[in-house]
């Protein structure tokens, strides 16, 4: 059984190993961006989210611990919906964290603002 492969790119035919899939780096990219475009997509807009809604927090806390208002992160551009962790304390407190900047929802539409040690 001396099925000839052909690349899944361009259909031209592989010489060389027989587990072989593309004829060339640039078909492996090729074929690889393609299949990944809707994906990558979706991924690279969450990720610009969580690095705006990160620089915000480090922006408005430059001394690791403040209070601001929800009026002041949301004119900033500052989504609640995108967050990387919580952390929950012993007593039931959950802190909202994007990567090492957090803050905790206080009354009156405040926040606590906090940054995680390393």
């Amino acid at each position: 059984m001396n099925a000839l492969k052909t690349c899944l790119e361009c259909g031209e035919k592989l010489v060389g190993r027989s587990d072989k899939k593309f004829c060339s780096d640039y078909c492996r990219n090729a074929y690889n961006n393609k299949i990944n475009t809707d994906a990558k997509n979706l991924i690279r807009n969450i990720n610009n989210r969580l690095r705006k809604n990160w620089r915000i927090l480090e922006e408005l806390n430059p001394n690791q611990k403040t209070k601001t208002t929800r009026n002041k992160l949301m004119q900033m551009g500052f989504d609640f919906h995108y967050i990387t962790s919580t952390y929950t304390t012993k007593v039931g407190t959950v802190y909202y964290f994007v990567y090492d900047q957090g803050y905790l929802p206080l009354e009156d539409d405040y926040f606590a603002l906090v940054k995680r040690e390393s």
